[in-house]
């Protein structure tokens, strides 16, 4: 139990924390310290719908066709791979996160900026709803532990980001940084890849 809400945890930070334009816009927002809860609990709500859709729309599909499931984790396993690749290229040119200044917005605009940087990112879709709902569904009915596991991820990433903002931004902004955190991340997915081919 403990375990798979652990690798959940691990899996949905290898996930969100990466150089991407929501990240971007909630550390601009932060450091600003403009509209940070609406902002966070829209990240938030948002990954909590799309993890939890995937897990369980998944699940309803691997119940009815279990055959589904094998094929469903060699494409999963392979997408983490190619993940964790992406992240290791990452780490060889490491990039930075630019808050800019920009102009001050409404608290519904910055709500809907956050909600379009969100749904309208076809990797949003794959990550959280496919690659997470696959590979919950592969730990069977401890599969709600991982995602719960995820959720905390998110919760502890959105509210450190856009809280830690300010503390965080010279950090952020510096390439070394990101080199050892997409290091870290390469590791992570790459295991959990050959993990779930190999399962």
């Amino acid at each position: 139990m403990f375990q798979v809400a652990l690798t959940g945890l691990l899996t949905g930070l290898a996930l969100i924390v990466a150089v991407g334009a929501q990240n971007a816009f909630l550390l601009r927002q932060g450091i600003r310290g403009e509209h940070v809860l609406p902002i966070v609990l829209t990240c938030l709500v948002s990954d909590v719908v799309a993890i939890t859709a995937g897990v369980a729309g998944l699940g309803v599909v691997l119940e009815r066709w279990p055959g589904v499931l094998p094929v469903a984790q060699v494409l999963g396993g392979l997408y983490l791979i190619a993940f964790g690749v992406h992240a290791a290229m990452r780490a060889w040119k490491p990039g930075a996160l630019e808050a800019g200044e920009g102009t001050a917005l409404t608290p519904t605009k910055a709500v809907l900026v956050t909600l379009a940087l969100t749904w309208l990112n076809p990797h949003f879709y794959l990550d959280a709803v496919l690659m997470l709902g696959t590979v919950a569904n592969s730990f069977g009915t401890d599969r709600w532990w991982f995602l719960a596991g995820t959720l905390v991820a998110s919760l502890l990433w959105f509210f450190g980001l856009g809280y830690g903002a300010r503390l965080l931004r010279g950090l952020f902004a510096r390439p070394k940084a990101w080199r050892v955190l997409d290091s870290a991340i390469a590791v992570v997915m790459g295991t959990l890849g050959v993990g779930l081919i190999v399962h």
